[in-house]
């Protein structure tokens, strides 16, 4: 297939799903996390409109996870049909990671789901918002684990080569390698800011269409709140990420920079734009600003890092790629930050809702967390190259001894199939999103409080209840 190896194949088709996947349980963090904070409202203040955007959120919730689980599904079996050599090389570490996911967090999330999602008639409101913090925390401990085992890949440690395997010797220095706290935080917090940004998104189109106006400024206000907080603690906690970088991965951060070699009494100049050439070793038509790259990487005005002359041509990650797709990842975050500061500044005016050309910028922005995510994982994972294990176990000598006709094939049959299936989801929830809330007292909001007053209140019991949020209760059944 295009004259590519099949090692190049493999790469692109776990990349393709890595990048699919990754997409769902962002949003699924950032969503379950934000339910439960509507939920708490609700139950603190009996606003209605809490409780409103609980029932809009959670329907696109639901979509998300289902898709999510699917396409993490695909991902996992690739280890043993595309990765095999690395499975039987590493999967005394990796294998009990994932299955510590599966055992801790997915079953959490799973046995609390049903309730929160169809649970409002069912049980008491107690027991609901319970059940909605028991799924936001599920999958909080899943992201932990799948971090754990990812970041163990880039800075392993804890374990012994015994036989040709690696074998765990000591699991808390496995679990919590030396890159694991800032990969972990900066996972977490990218979740939060890309579903801020979905949601200020979704809560300025409405705006600007003139619809759904008190469920729409509480999306917006509660997401440009969200923004202006997280976007500068993700710049302080990448920055905390790149100095654990440079430590354990030099040539990354090279890479990142576009730093071939150290001159004789010069210091490391920030390149904004150039263009890395492998081949002739240099960053072409390079834009610099002298000093700030030692500043920023070392936090020395007159520090240095390696150049990527100084490591093995075989040893150096594609500059051409990560140079440019970290400056997509900054630039984008750069954007999310003006953004926080200009929503405060229109909020201390009191014309947050009322700019259209902020409303405008704010849907624009909707996608730009997860473009940010995406980037920041090309820059990670391709960064890590020619490794799969940092430093232990190169990648070409981790895939299967597969034909480049067979991934070509397997690849064209999930590039059709990931686009036809989850390209219809995204598609679905975009719509809902687009619709927004049902308005109170419209035909489609009396269809879904007669369908609740339909059902039992509580198991093996047809006798309604008080508690009954379709009709605009408080929690406690009382006006």
């Amino acid at each position: 297939m295009l004259g590519l190896t099949a090692l190049e194949l493999a790469r692109i088709q776990f990349g393709f799903t890595v990048s699919f996947h990754i997409v769902f349980p962002a949003i699924t963090i950032g969503l379950a996390s934000y339910l439960a904070v509507l939920e708490g409202l609700w139950l603190w203040s009996n606003d209605t409109v809490y409780r409103d955007l609980y029932h809009f959120w959670s329907k696109i919730f639901a979509v998300n996870f289902a898709m999510g689980v699917v396409s993490g599904l695909v991902m996992a079996y690739q280890f043993g049909t595309n990765w095999s050599y690395f499975s039987a090389f590493a999967g005394s570490i990796t294998g009990p990671l994932l299955t510590y996911e599966v055992l801790t967090a997915f079953f959490l999330e799973a046995g609390f789901l049903g309730v929160a999602l169809f649970g409002w008639n069912k049980v008491g409101p107690g027991l609901h918002f319970f059940a909605t913090v028991m799924v936001a925390t599920g999958t909080l401990i899943s992201a932990s684990w799948i971090v754990a085992s990812n970041s163990w890949m880039h800075t392993p440690d804890g374990f012994e080569i015994i036989n040709g395997r690696v074998v765990p010797v000591d699991w808390l220095k496995v679990i919590f390698n030396p890159s694991y706290p800032y990969r972990l935080s900066h996972m977490v917090v990218a979740a939060y800011l890309a579903t801020a940004l979905f949601v200020g998104a979704s809560g300025a189109w409405h705006l600007l269409k003139r619809r759904h106006t008190r469920t729409a400024r509480t999306m917006l206000s509660m997401a440009m709140w969200m923004v202006l907080v997280v976007a500068p603690l993700q710049i302080a906690i990448g920055d905390a990420l790149g100095l654990n970088t440079l430590k354990h991965q030099p040539a990354k951060i090279a890479a990142v920079e576009g730093h071939w070699e150290n001159k004789p009494g010069a210091t490391v100049p920030l390149i904004l734009f150039g263009w890395p050439d492998m081949a002739s070793e240099t960053t072409r038509y390079g834009v610099e600003i002298p000093y700030l790259g030692s500043l920023i990487l070392t936090h020395d005005w007159n520090g240095r890092i390696p150049g990527l002359k100084e490591f093995a041509p075989e040893d150096r990650p594609d500059s051409t790629i990560v140079f440019w797709s970290f400056r997509v990842m900054v630039g984008l975050g750069a954007l999310m930050l003006l953004l926080g500061m200009w929503s405060l500044w229109l909020r201390w005016h009191q014309r947050l809702f009322r700019s259209k050309l902020f409303l405008r910028f704010a849907v624009m922005m909707g996608p730009s967390g997860l473009i940010a995510i995406l980037t920041g994982w090309y820059t990670t994972e391709i960064g890590r190259q020619p490794w799969v294990v940092y430093g232990v176990m190169r990648t070409k000598d981790a895939v299967s001894n597969h034909s480049a006709l067979a991934l070509s094939t397997t690849l064209i049959v999930i590039l059709v199939m990931y686009f036809a299936v989850f390209g219809t989801g995204v598609s679905y929830m975009l719509k809902l999103v687009a619709k927004g809330p049902e308005e109170p007292g419209s035909k489609d909001a009396r269809d879904e409080s007669d369908a609740q007053n339909r059902r039992p209140a509580r198991p093996l019991s047809a006798v309604p209840d008080l508690f009954d949020p379709g009709v605009g209760e408080t929690p406690t059944g009382k006006e």
